[in-house]
């Protein structure tokens, strides 16, 4: 919250963020699309075997490990914790549930079944957004509660249509989907980076 304030008090924070959301959507979407493709091409290779989607490297290696049977892991429990971290950032920087980079590392760096990533992801950004929520309305008083309540209702329906969608699909191609949505908001974010707003001048009352 503090290098949020402070780049806003700047006059950078718009800026940060879209320069922030091309970059990560650019290099995770990319990674995943690649990723992705090769496993369905995979597939589809008779008597082919499903590849890991991580490798063990020195991250597996980290003291204190922790055997988490849901996901089927045995990994140290810094790796999770500093990963949160860092997502925490960026949702307070980016005013995002860290979903779009948190996914694909629960994926690709902890080695966690998609299946396993969605759930978990989902249940631990109730506690982040929240926290970040209650932050942004008492320190910086950037939160729109009215839109926030339509968002709400129109992102429950929309949950009930995709988790029936999510439950027919394989590991790979909820991947291959979800890579293409995030190229997709990546360009519109470049897209607007790049061209010529109509109003380049605007007005603003300071309180």
């Amino acid at each position: 919250m503090l290098l949020f304030s402070i780049l806003r008090d700047i006059g950078q924070i718009d800026l940060v963020i879209r320069l922030s959301y091309v970059v990560f959507l650019g290099i995770t979407g990319v990674l995943m699309l690649m990723e992705s493709a090769r496993a369905i091409l995979r597939t589809r290779q008779p008597g082919a075997k499903r590849g890991k989607l991580h490798q063990h490297n020195w991250l597996h290696g980290l003291p204190l490990k922790v055997r988490f049977r849901k996901s089927k892991l045995y990994i140290s429990a810094l790796l999770p914790f500093f990963l949160a971290a860092f997502v925490g950032v960026l949702s307070a920087i980016m005013g995002v549930g860290g979903g779009f980079i948190l996914v694909p590392a629960m994926i690709y760096l902890l080695g966690m079944p998609t299946y396993t990533v969605i759930g978990t992801s989902l249940f631990q950004i109730i506690f982040v957004t929240a926290n970040i929520t209650i932050l942004q309305s008492v320190q910086t008083q950037t939160v729109d509660f009215v839109l926030a309540g339509l968002l709400l209702v129109g992102a429950v329906i929309g949950a009930q249509f995709g988790a029936r969608v999510g439950a027919l699909l394989r590991g790979e191609q909820l991947r291959g989907l979800l890579a293409l949505i995030v190229l997709a908001v990546c360009l519109k974010l470049v897209f607007d980076l790049v061209i010529t707003p109509e109003d380049v001048f605007s007005v603003e009352f300071l309180k």
